[in-house]
């Protein structure tokens, strides 16, 4: 989508401001006409992110055979992310990147640290997040889903990092689990009545089927509709880090866990592709259903909904992210500095505010979520963060760009700049590099035909991180 011809004034005038906020400087322009002294409340904000969902696994994406209505609707409704891309190509340091402006060669947790017995290496005490700067604003603030910066007790768990209600999984071990013993609220467990995990099976194979009662993503999803019903008077921020489609790799029934594969029972599928199909369908039914209660409340035009998801698809539980397409186009899958492990889905819609049927190709990361979230409420985001506001795409403004965005993971690098990609393996290894627009696949190689480029992304990788004492580049590859 083309900002060309939007001068800033009509920019503002778009978003209900008057001549006398041209005085003021660009982003309290902003600032003031989304959610300030110009407006009864400040908008709303709904992030929902998907776990582990392809690139191609929504019909608007490409997808031609798991049914996904709903989004595609709001896709149409709103503007379709072309070139969006995951904090990180594995969950954790995608969540950080979200909740905290900074890439991964910044971010406080850069994998997925195991601390024992539950969850993640947590985010240290007064972390600037999303959720503590709309707290700050004056928005309720929840996070109901999967968390993954913090376990019990310690310092990164929701409610000591901006968030007001938490309802969901602490650990990613524990969201892996979709009829699990217990969930949080807050910091208390609650247990799930049926639900247990299964008896270990006897050296004869027999052994005892585990009782699935209560669907966790159900849960999930009805408890986001109480937030919003709650919360219908006043500004919320709502964070809905739903767990579908990962596989369940620890309890329960292994593998693609949902309670039903319809629609696709009838299908002529592997078991797991069927299952891998129902959950998205059944978390896009489940989308809709929200969109309809925020319609239903008299919301829409005041609350920006936000999909997407924190990686590419995975090979887990059965999965096989070839069967139907799951990257598209895009070369890798999760744990892949490829495009098919961090360029994922980016759907915004705001009736009222942004246009329908838009397309943007413009290249944004996780890490501009904050600052985007910050300009819509009306507080200014922190000093040295790597995000921009993408709100001038979404309301037809004149869009600043990214000079590089950068990602790592173990011992690789990647590094978008403009067209140009370059991912290296080691910090002494070779750089491979692609051209983007005439290379969407990443096929062919073409660091020889380019030194200039590969030397500009060289450089920039001597500075492109700190030195973190837990995640280190390594100096070999895996």
């Amino acid at each position: 989508m083309s900002s060309s011809g939007t001068t800033r004034r009509d920019f503002l005038k778009a978003i209900g401001l008057g001549a006398a906020a041209l005085a003021l400087p660009d982003c309290a322009s902003v600032l003031e006409g989304l959610g300030g002294r110009g407006t009864a409340r400040k908008p709303n904000i709904i992030f929902i992110l998907a776990d582990d969902l392809g690139y191609g696994d929504l019909g608007c994406y490409g997808q031609k055979r798991i049914r996904t209505p709903n989004l595609d609707r709001m896709a149409a409704e709103g503007v379709r992310f072309t070139d969006h891309y995951a904090g990180s190509t594995v969950c954790a340091p995608s969540r950080c990147a979200l909740m905290t402006g900074r890439h991964i060669g910044h971010a406080l947790i850069r994998g997925n640290r195991e601390v024992r017995p539950m969850g993640q290496h947590p985010l240290p005490a007064g972390t600037a997040t999303v959720a503590r700067l709309m707290k700050e604003a004056g928005y309720a603030t929840a996070l109901i889903g999967k968390w993954g910066l913090g376990g019990p007790g310690s310092t990164g768990i929701p409610n000591r990092q901006g968030f007001d209600y938490f309802f969901g999984y602490l650990g990613q071990r524990h969201a892996h689990n979709y009829y699990p013993e217990f969930l949080f609220r807050d910091e208390e467990r609650i247990p799930l009545e049926g639900n247990r995990v299964p008896e270990p099976r006897r050296p004869d194979g027999a052994g005892f089927a585990v009782e699935r009662a209560q669907y966790s993503h159900d849960l999930l999803a009805r408890e986001a509709l109480e937030f919003v019903e709650r919360n219908r008077d006043n500004p919320f921020f709502l964070y809905l880090a739903l767990t579908i489609p990962h596989a369940n790799n620890e309890g329960g029934q292994k593998g693609m866990e949902v309670p039903s594969s319809e629609p696709y029972t009838s299908e002529d599928w592997p078991e797991p592709q069927k299952g891998h199909a129902a959950m998205i369908t059944r978390m896009d039914r489940d989308i809709g259903r929200l969109l309809a209660k925020i319609r239903e409340l008299g919301l829409d035009e005041e609350t920006l909904v936000i999909f997407t998801s924190d990686n590419g698809p995975h090979r887990e539980g059965g999965n096989n992210p070839e069967f139907n397409d799951s990257n598209g186009r895009l070369r890798g899958i999760k744990r892949d500095l490829y495009e098919g492990g961090i360029r994922v889905p980016l759907i915004t819609r705001w009736p009222g505010k942004i246009k329908p049927g838009q397309e943007s190709d413009h290249a944004s990361a996780f890490w501009d979520f904050m600052p985007t979230a910050c300009e819509i409420a009306g507080v200014r985001p922190p000093e040295g963060i790597d995000g921009l506001s993408y709100l001038p795409v979404l309301l037809g403004g004149e869009q600043k760009e990214h000079e590089f965005l950068y990602w790592e993971f173990k011992s690789k690098q990647a590094v978008r700049m403009g067209d140009w990609k370059g991912i290296r393996s080691g910090t002494k290894g070779e750089l491979e590099l692609y051209d983007l627009k005439n290379d969407i696949s990443e096929d062919n190689d073409i660091a020889g035909q380019h030194p200039d480029v590969v030397a500009r992304i060289e450089t920039y990788l001597i500075t492109a991180r700190t030195d973190s004492e837990f995640w280190p580049v390594l100096e070999t590859a895996e």
